[in-house]
């Protein structure tokens, strides 16, 4: 039996093991084919030699159905000079059924083998339940765990703490926290959030989300004073292929914000010595404009977007984010339903969401604050008071803050030892962030140009993911300079 014991304890998938490899060291002790039946009656293992229709037979069939059900403990039956012996497996329901197919009627050591093995697939099988439900508790603490960062990611704490009722994060009591996005390897992150979690499924104050677009991102909201900061600090230290970007110290409230920053300084970190960056931005363009009149545009902008549903502005939201494959992910959604909503409102706004300009052009109109809607959307009141028109963008754009916002993101790429990488940055987003279009018009090689972006990330502390917000930062930064090769694609953005 020790020999069994030992059997049973080998790895699922390795030679041998599961209840295969017990019904085959039971054929070679007692030289009989057996299988293991299944609570609905069908085989679910077997030798290979074990005739499965001799159980399709009135006789076994009937005394099958009464070990299964739990009236007997054991049954035999003969099969012309062969001997059938079923023995229930377990003490409690559902019951599975270990049938042996002696070439003859066994001798008591044989008949008592065969029942002293039904208690190990007892084990066995119990062992796999509890597996089981190991992991299925494991997928649901993930979704749960994914469902707050969602929510925490709309700004909404009031649904964060709906989602996890009964067990809610002490995340969601904390004011402020800082996004830590480790970028690792794919099967890292189930193995290190599992590390680090808690018996509530949360992981202390923190919470660490597996990444449902980037593979190799683990996402870490940590509340400062925590230790888990610094454990993610020294993994990266003790594995070169690692990289952690660290947002800013920011409101609950303000997660999304702050997941950009820490894409922005993973984005440095990948290429720096030691693979770690803390977030060296300065304040969005949005929050510079004239609050105002950058309201009044970027209600003029989008009011065309008010008559479609809800989930075709939010799935743009993300697209301007996320690859589209990514924002399908996400949502539970086909590419096609993805496409699809884009479509309708590109079709509404009069612009193409596969142009960087167009793009960037969206981006900020959704990051502002929300303004009043246009005179000709609402209905007029008696004495109606004078309503300013709409500023457009390049007015916006020509005000003395955007135009220092501009300059203080781009001069990193002023000097002349930079020469190579500026161009290569102007000549990117002037052909549509398409890289090998970018490499025919300088007569680079794609390599070059994808060496010079990843410099450029470094010096701008932007992520220059295609589909980022610091693509967008960046287009528009280089379409307020003068020497900006970009041009405003959208006619309703004017």
């Amino acid at each position: 039996m020790d020999e069994l014991l030992r059997l049973i304890t080998r790895p699922a998938g390795a030679p041998g093991a599961g209840a295969d490899g017990v019904l085959a060291w039971l054929r070679t002790r007692v030289d009989a084919e057996a299988a293991v039946v299944g609570t609905d009656g069908a085989v679910t293992a077997a030798t290979p030699g074990f005739p499965g229709e001799v159980l399709a037979r009135p006789e076994p069939a009937a005394l099958l159905g009464r070990l299964t059900a739990g009236r007997l403990a054991s049954a035999a039956t003969g099969d012309g000079p062969r001997a059938l012996r079923l023995e229930r497996i377990g003490a409690r329901a559902p019951y599975r059924v270990l049938a042996v197919l002696w070439p003859r009627p066994p001798d008591r050591a044989g008949a008592a083998l065969a029942a002293r093995v039904c208690g190990v697939l007892d084990l066995l099988f119990r062992a796999g339940e509890t597996d089981a439900a190991r992991r299925e508790y494991e997928r649901k603490a993930r979704q749960v765990r994914l469902g707050v960062f969602m929510a925490l990611m709309a700004g909404d704490i009031l649904l964060a703490r709906r989602m996890s009722s009964g067990a809610r994060p002490p995340l969601l009591d904390c004011e402020r926290l800082r996004v830590h996005l480790l970028r690792c390897a794919p099967a890292d992150r189930d193995r290190l959030a599992r590390a680090y979690q808690d018996g509530a499924g949360f992981h202390g104050r923190a919470l660490m989300v597996r990444c449902p677009v980037y593979d190799e991102h683990l996402i870490c909201l940590i509340p400062d004073g925590e230790p888990l900061a610094g454990e993610l600090r020294a993994l990266v230290g003790e594995n070169p292929a690692y990289a952690l970007g660290i947002s800013t110290d920011q409101p609950l409230t303000a997660t999304a914000e702050a997941y950009e920053q820490a894409r922005h300084a993973l984005a440095v970190a990948r290429t720096g010595e030691d693979r770690l960056a803390g977030y060296e931005g300065r304040e969005p363009l949005d929050r510079l404009l004239p609050p105002g009149p950058a309201a009044r545009w970027a209600a003029a902008l989008l009011a065309p977007l008010e008559p479609l549903p809800g989930v075709a502005v939010e799935v743009t939201r993300l697209a301007l984010r996320f690859p589209r494959a990514g924002v399908a992910r996400l949502l539970g959604l086909s590419r096609t339903t993805v496409t699809a909503h884009l479509r309708r409102v590109e079709t509404a706004l009069g612009m193409d969401l596969r142009t960087v300009g167009d793009r960037a052009t969206l981006h900020l109109a959704l990051a502002l604050p929300p303004g009043p809607p246009p005179a000709d959307s609402r209905p007029a009141p008696a004495e109606p008071p004078a309503e300013l028109p709409a500023e457009p963008l390049a007015a916006l754009l020509a005000t003395e803050a955007a135009r220092r916002w501009a300059r203080a993101l781009l001069r990193p790429l002023a000097g002349p030892e930079q020469a190579r990488v500026r161009a290569t940055v102007h000549a990117w987003i002037g052909a549509n962030t398409d890289v090998r279009r970018t490499a025919l018009a300088l007569g680079i090689s794609r390599t070059t140009v994808t060496a010079h972006l990843r410099r450029a990330e470094g010096l701008l502390h932007r992520d220059l993911s295609a589909t980022g917000a610091g693509v967008h930062e960046l287009a528009l930064a280089l379409r307020i300079s003068v020497s900006s090769p970009v041009g405003d694609s959208g006619q309703r953005a004017q």
